[in-house]
């Protein structure tokens, strides 16, 4: 795939297009949904920013943790910003900045957590296109049908057919993000709707992993995204399944 597409004199980098796509249909279906909950724009607007800066911190600090040894290998590492970004870090990140921005304003984090989640997880679909273009998070030599060839990647191996683990890691995501707007619709306890985005995208990249070949960091025989999976998913059964005995925890649709 290119990543690069160059019209006239104009250089459209995908990979940097699709995210921009994705963060703003997000924050688009994200306003609507907030209208119709009567929730404050302004809040959201803050959160959108929260989400960009605390999850390009988070993305690269997760990046710094799990690449540590390749860094003291090389420090310059550190300055160099063309990669090393880890997805992972973002949400946490995104979450975290949030939440403190949520203690600051003095507004309820979960009815914004709620509302917020089914829309990152559409944005990741996008992400995902955009790793796809780029050859990064790319998967397994295969001889499958399905499986996809790059000639012009910087980061995938190129000449070889590998698994399309960015555009089945993108399909994940739209699942997952059309399965919480359904059932948002349907919930009304603060808290379950975030918490099942949780446990279905960290199920989701868990398997994943499995097909991934690009470097993440390893603890014994799972890398460091599986890990990370593992225990959040683990919070997000624990928020999910304490949202359902909380009698006073409901939300209005």
């Amino acid at each position: 795939m290119y990543n690069d597409i160059h019209i006239g004199g104009v250089t459209i980098h995908m990979y940097g297009l699709m995210i921009a796509i994705g963060f703003l249909i997000a924050y688009i279906v994200t306003e609507v949904r907030a209208k119709k909950r009567n929730l404050d724009s302004d809040i959201i607007f803050g959160i959108l920013w929260c989400a960009i800066f605390g999850g390009l911190v988070g993305t690269r600090l997760l990046y710094y943790i799990v690449s540590i040894r390749d860094i003291i290998d090389d420090p310059s590492i550190i300055w160099n910003f063309s990669n090393g970004y880890v997805v992972y870090g973002g949400i946490i990140g995104g979450v975290a900045a949030s939440y403190i921005y949520s203690r600051i304003k003095k507004f309820i984090f979960l009815d914004y957590f709620d509302l917020v989640m089914p829309s990152v997880a559409l944005a990741q679909g996008f992400g995902r296109i955009g790793c796809f273009f780029a050859g990064c998070c790319y998967g397994r030599e295969t001889d499958s049908v399905i499986g996809i060839t790059f000639n012009n990647s910087a980061y995938a191996p190129n000449g070889v057919k590998l698994i399309p683990t960015q555009l089945i890691s993108s399909a994940g995501d739209f699942i997952i993000a059309a399965i919480l707007f359904v059932y948002a619709g349907r919930n009304k306890r603060k808290g379950r709707v975030a918490s099942l985005y949780l446990i279905l995208y960290s199920i989701g990249r868990f398997l994943i992993e499995f097909l991934r070949n690009d470097y993440r960091g390893s603890v014994g025989p799972f890398s460091t995204s599986q890990i990370i999976a593992f225990m959040l998913c683990i919070v997000g059964v624990v928020l999910f399944i304490k949202a359902d005995k909380s009698r006073d925890n409901e939300i209005e649709c």
